[in-house]
């Protein structure tokens, strides 16, 4: 079965978007097309807007206040579907807390670290959010710019 991933692009005026960047040793010096919004996947049986913000709530450490408005589904090249939603709100990156995952490192080591999921989280404009995003969330970026118009 496919995985379907929910998440929320958080937005202030500007526009500006709050995006994140992944923990651990594989991530640590990648910035460009390296940061994402905060997402996961969807569990079985579970809504996608309660996903969607479970999962930044994982992320983050909170989520602000508000109604999500759909942008849309978007496949990524790896066959995962993301289907993302906006919210406009404010969020200080300052006080990202993130919870922590198991890995292996180095792969196929058989040793296990545990690592932060997310290890910072940062404002963007469009223009670089654009160049920060995994090249498959980048559309994401145009969907709401058609919703704010």
């Amino acid at each position: 079965m496919p995985v379907v991933s929910a998440g929320i692009l958080l937005h202030r005026p500007g526009p500006e978007v709050f995006l994140v960047h992944p923990g651990g040793p594989f991530w640590a010096n990648k910035d460009e097309a390296g940061w994402s919004m905060p997402k996961g996947e969807i569990d079985a049986g579970e809504d996608r807007e309660a996903a969607a913000r479970r999962e930044f709530s994982e992320e983050v450490g909170t989520v602000p206040p508000g109604p999500l408005t759909l942008l849309g589904e978007f496949r990524q090249s790896g066959g995962k579907t993301v289907v993302a939603f906006s919210l406009a709100g404010d969020f200080d990156p300052a006080l990202l807390v993130s919870n922590h995952i198991e890995i292996e490192w180095p792969p196929r080591s058989g040793r296990r670290i545990t690592i932060p999921e997310v290890d910072r989280g940062g404002w963007f404009g469009l223009p670089e959010a654009r160049l920060k995003l995994h090249l498959g969330q980048r559309p994401i970026l145009d969907a709401l710019v058609a919703q704010l118009g």
